[in-house]
């Protein structure tokens, strides 16, 4: 899977949980949770759906490494790629 699918991915499901997010205005080093102000059940219903469409295990002791859009992307990609 490339970094650009990976992200699409991601686009998509924050759009579903948040619809009122702009992509373009997100500043992709900042936190999701803090800068469009997603609620903890949100958060996981983000990694819950990205974990099911990649059919990966995000455990909980690693959600505080993805906070940002570029933190979880990243995240992703080193999980698909194993």
């Amino acid at each position: 899977m490339t970094r650009q699918e990976i992200e699409t991915a991601i686009s998509k499901e924050l759009n579903r949980i948040a619809p009122e997010i702009d992509m373009d205005d997100i500043d992709r080093g900042e936190d999701l949770r803090e800068e469009f102000d997603i609620d903890s059940m949100d958060f996981l219903k983000l990694v819950t759906a990205l974990g099911k469409i990649f059919r990966v295990e995000i455990p909980e002791a690693d959600y505080g490494q993805i906070g940002s859009f570029n933190a979880l992307a990243d995240y992703m990609a080193g999980k698909v790629a194993t």
